[in-house]
């Protein structure tokens, strides 16, 4: 099982990188969810996912035994899960405003900044 997570997580990562690597802003929000989604998957894969017993410690022990799931990943992703999703609401407002303004999706049409008949700033002093 976890070597398919592991190619899950590889798969994940390289559509990441690949619509990441558009020119268009809505594919790079994509990107960005998928990334975010990739990097929980990893988290959760190395946290040992072959446990059969839940994280609880017994009375008469003071550590997990062993074959127990490992709680710090699970926690971990959990934080991840809730920051990831209000960074994707944060991009998908902001590409949305950036569309509303600019009338594109391209950012190589978002030149508002560095008009395209603008003269290049000097190189060297």
């Amino acid at each position: 099982m976890e070597f398919v997570l592991s190619c899950l997580v590889g798969l994940f990562f390289t559509a990441a990188i690949y619509l990441m690597l558009s020119r268009h802003s809505v594919r790079i929000m994509l990107g960005i969810a998928i990334l975010g989604n990739a990097v929980n998957l990893l988290i959760f894969t190395a946290g040992r996912i072959t446990g059969f017993v839940p994280p609880i410690i017994p009375e008469t022990l003071e550590t997990l035994p062993a074959g127990t799931a490992n709680p710090l990943p699970q926690a971990l992703i959990l934080t991840a899960i809730v920051i990831s999703f209000s960074f994707f609401a944060f991009l998908l407002v902001l590409t949305y405003r950036a569309y509303q303004d600019l009338d594109t999706d391209d950012t190589d049409d978002m030149r508002a900044a560095e008009p395209k008949d603008q003269p290049m700033p000097p190189l060297g002093y």
